[in-house]
C-alpha cells in the first residue's frame, strides 16, 4: 500500500482505523465490567466536534439495550449538570488532544463526584489521561479522527448489550477498516466534483437522518465553518419540512447525506422535494461505496463512518481549490474567548 492523491497515506489510514477497532474492543470490555460492578448509566462528556461524534454510539446502544446512555456537553455540565454524576456513572470523555479546557474542568468535577472516567485520546500522557481512571489511545489526527472515534465508541457500547445480534454486529464493525480504505480509494476522483460544488456557493443547507445527521452536522460545523469559513445550515431531514424548506429556491445549495439505514426515506423525501426548486443539489450516499462484505445491519449502522471517509476526500480537494489550508484559523485557539 502506498500514498494516494492529496496526502492520502493508505498504510497510515488502515493502521489508525485498525487501532480504533482494538480500542473499541477494549472499551467494550471496560464498559461490560463496569456494568457488572453496578454502573447504572453511561455518559459521554466532551466538547465540540469530538462530542458530536459520540451520538451514533448512543443511538446504536438504544437499539440493542435498555442501558441508559447520554451525550452531554462539558461546558454545560460544569455549570449545572455535574450533580447528576456519581458512583453510578461511567463517563467516557473524547478529546483528541487531551487538552480541551472545558473537558478537563468537567473531568475533575466528575471524578470528585465518584464517577469512573475513561478518556479517549490521540496522544500519550495528556492532561486528560492524568485525570481519568483509564485511557485508550489511538494516534489519529484531524483527517482520520472521525472514523476513529465512531469505531471506538460504536464497538465499545456494544459491550453493554447482551444479545447475539449485538455480538455479531460488533464483529462486523471490526471489519470496517478495510471497507473504509476502499471507500476512500473509490471516492477520491468524484470528491473533486463535490468540492467544486462546495467552493462555488457561499452557504449550504446540510441534511441527513438518524445517526448520519451527526456527520452532516460535524462536517458542516467543524470542516466547512471552522476550517474553511463557509457558512452552513445543518438540519435533520425529519425537520426539513418544518421551517427550512422555505429557504429553498433556485441557486440555494442543499447537501444531502444518505445511507442504508431505516431513516433513508426521510432523506429521499427531501431530495424529491428539491426537484425543480433548486438545481444546486449535492448527494453523498454510502451506496456509492462497496459495502457488500457487510451484513445489512452493519451497513445500516456504519452510515456515518463511511460518509466520514468520503467527506475527508472532499475536504482534501476543497482546501486546494479554495487555496485555504484546513489548518488556517482566525480565532480558534488563537485568541481568548
Amino acid at each position: 500500500m502506498g500514498t494516494g492523491a492529496l496526502g492520502f497515506d493508505e498504510h497510515r489510514y488502515l493502521s489508525i482505523q485498525e487501532g480504533a477497532v482494538r480500542a473499541g474492543q477494549e472499551l467494550a470490555a471496560e464498559l461490560a465490567a463496569a456494568k457488572s460492578a453496578g454502573a447504572e448509566e453511561l455518559v459521554f462528556l466532551g466538547t465540540g466536534g469530538a462530542n458530536l461524534l459520540m451520538e451514533p454510539a448512543v443511538q446504536l446502544l438504544a437499539r440493542h439495550s435498555r442501558f441508559p446512555a447520554y451525550v452531554r456537553r462539558s461546558a454545560e455540565e460544569a455549570l449545572e449538570g455535574v450533580e447528576r454524576l456519581g458512583a453510578q456513572s461511567v463517563v467516557v470523555m473524547p478529546s483528541l488532544s487531551g487538552t480541551t479546557p472545558e473537558t478537563l474542568t468537567i473531568a475533575r468535577l466528575a471524578r470528585e463526584r465518584g464517577a469512573r472516567l475513561i478518556a479517549l485520546v490521540g496522544f500519550e500522557d495528556t492532561p486528560l489521561s492524568r485525570i481519568a481512571h483509564s485511557t485508550l489511545i489511538n494516534g489519529a489526527l484531524d483527517d482520520t479522527s472521525s472514523e476513529s472515534f465512531y469505531l471506538q465508541t460504536m464497538i465499545g457500547v456494544l459491550g453493554l448489550a447482551e444479545s447475539p445480534e449485538a455480538h455479531e454486529l460488533s464483529g462486523q464493525l471490526a471489519q470496517l477498516p478495510q471497507v473504509l480504505l476502499q471507500a476512500k480509494r473509490d471516492f477520491d476522483e468524484p470528491a473533486r466534483r463535490y468540492a467544486e460544488h462546495l467552493a462555488r456557493h457561499p452557504w449550504h443547507i446540510f441534511t441527513a437522518a438518524g445517526p448520519s445527521f451527526t456527520e452532516a452536522y460535524y462536517f458542516a460545523m467543524c470542516i466547512l465553518e471552522e476550517m474553511q469559513w463557509i457558512r452552513t445550515r445543518p438540519v435533520p431531514a425529519a425537520d426539513f419540512f418544518h421551517g427550512t424548506l422555505e429557504l429553498v429556491e433556485s441557486g440555494v445549495s442543499v447537501v444531502l447525506l444518505n445511507d442504508e439505514s431505516a431513516f433513508r426515506p426521510l432523506v429521499d423525501r427531501v431530495e424529491a422535494f428539491l426537484v425543480g426548486r433548486t438545481e444546486d443539489v449535492l448527494v453523498l450516499d454510502t451506496r456509492a461505496s462497496d459495502l457488500s462484505s457487510l451484513s445489512p445491519q452493519a451497513r445500516a449502522a456504519s452510515g456515518p463512518i463511511v460518509l466520514a471517509a468520503q467527506l475527508e476526500r472532499v475536504a482534501a480537494h476543497l482546501e486546494l481549490i479554495r487555496e485555504h489550508p484546513l489548518t488556517t484559523r482566525r480565532y480558534y485557539k488563537r485568541v481568548e474567548y
